[in-house]
């Protein structure tokens, strides 16, 4: 027997509240028309509640776009869009390939060659240099990580940074690409698109660069903390960064690139760590991405040894949890499928940092004769406040020369 919805005392009838019906609300029918009306203002809260609970569940949702409100996501990240509108760059800078194509193709990497580029030392100057102004975007770019910025914000920055040096930003219309730079938060392995969300303190987020300069692109990325993170996360990017330098050190002429991925496994693998497949290091030159693909997992089979004159990267993409992965629904935006944090890095000697100047090493000086007097909150630079990456400045810098010598 159905209880009345009205009295909640006798049988119900066949009559049903009207606007309950339209609302998808079951089981709301009356004895008759009079105990309806009797305990109508009580029973039109319920009406209330239930729109109140929808209106919060699309306002939650109104950031996110249609095609993707019905992705299962497998973190707490969400997009926030919309997008801002795609940037500009002036006419007269040189653009890559790809850059007017509708489609974002280059036609010489669709060609894909098959041998590894040996650089003659013209190109390799050139590569020096764009990877010199890659290392200037990307510390501008980590100076405003920071609670409250979006990664909105962060792309502008980068854009007009990239177009002050007559730089076109690689990403830009890559594949479709939307944005300057690859913005990718805790749970995104890579190729976050920037967007209106705002980064939160505990955040990780890794800035991955690219500029276009005198025919050749620079690439390189790191992982910053936002404000404090806890102690796991920092214990993954740090491992993140000695796997990658470990890997670093074994390269000169002749060493095998699968070498490389052994030695990462190695450092990674006691801390019970993942290491992601599907994404791996890459040849850069005048091409943004080609032969030869750098695994950086063991055992592989990937073919081939390093000789004098080549270029490539070693990023190594680390999980606390599951190496599997997910994309969501905009192309790009590749995530971890238990939803737990990540830390992309590789290194590139060409765009090491500057070494410290001397005006600098005085006040570091300076700094340790203080805290001999006891006077420890004497800062070595003013206490700038920016976020830095875990370990020393080259961490997440992508791209390595393999030289004669193996320096």
């Amino acid at each position: 027997m159905t209880i009345c919805a009205g009295c909640g005392e006798k049988e119900a009838s066949r009559l049903e509240c009207p606007n309950c019906k339209k609302l998808g609300i079951p089981g709301s029918f009356f004895c008759d028309q009079d105990c309806f009306k009797r305990t109508w203002g009580t029973h039109k809260l319920i009406h209330n509640i239930v729109q109140m609970a929808a209106k919060a569940e699309t306002d939650k949702n109104s950031s996110i776009p249609t095609n993707m409100r019905d992705y299962k996501f497998t973190g707490p990240l969400r997009p926030h869009y919309p997008l801002s509108a795609k940037r500009t760059v002036p006419a007269h800078i040189k653009r890559p390939d790809y850059a007017d194509d509708p489609q974002g193709q280059s036609p010489i990497e669709m060609a894909r060659e098959r041998a590894v580029k040996t650089l003659n030392a013209e190109e390799i100057e050139g590569m020096r240099k764009v990877c010199r102004l890659s290392r200037e975007v990307l510390d501008i770019l980590a100076s405003h990580v920071r609670p409250g910025i979006t990664t909105d914000e962060l792309d502008r920055i980068c854009h007009e940074e990239c177009i002050k040096r007559d730089a076109y930003p690689s990403p830009l219309n890559y594949g479709k690409f939307p944005k300057s730079v690859c913005t990718s938060v805790n749970e995104v392995i890579c190729h976050g698109i920037p967007d209106q969300r705002e980064l939160v303190e505990g955040d990780i987020i890794n800035l991955d660069v690219s500029l276009f300069h005198g025919g050749f692109h620079g690439d390189l990325n790191a992982t910053y903390p936002v404000g404090k993170v806890d102690e796991e996360s920092m214990d993954l990017m740090a491992t993140t960064k000695k796997s990658m330098e470990d890997a670093i050190a074994i390269c000169k002429p002749g060493v095998a690139y699968r070498e490389i991925g052994n030695k990462i496994e190695e450092v990674v693998k006691p801390k019970g760590y993942s290491i992601v497949r599907r994404y791996t290091g890459h040849g850069i030159h005048y091409m943004f991405h080609c032969q030869p693909n750098v695994v950086h997992y063991g055992n592989s089979k990937m073919p081939g040894r390093m000789e004098a004159g080549q270029i490539f990267t070693i990023e190594p993409m680390i999980n606390l949890g599951t190496a599997n992965l997910d994309h969501w629904k905009d192309d790009w935006t590749a995530v971890t499928m238990d939803g737990r944090r990540i830390t992309e890095t590789g290194c590139e000697i060409l765009t090491r940092p500057p070494p410290a100047s001397s005006a600098s090493k005085k006040r570091k000086k300076k700094k340790s004769k203080a805290a001999a007097v006891g006077e420890a909150d004497v800062e070595e630079d003013g206490g700038s406040g920016a976020a830095t990456p875990i370990g020393d400045a080259a961490v997440g810098v992508e791209g390595l020369e393999v030289t004669g010598n193996g320096q």
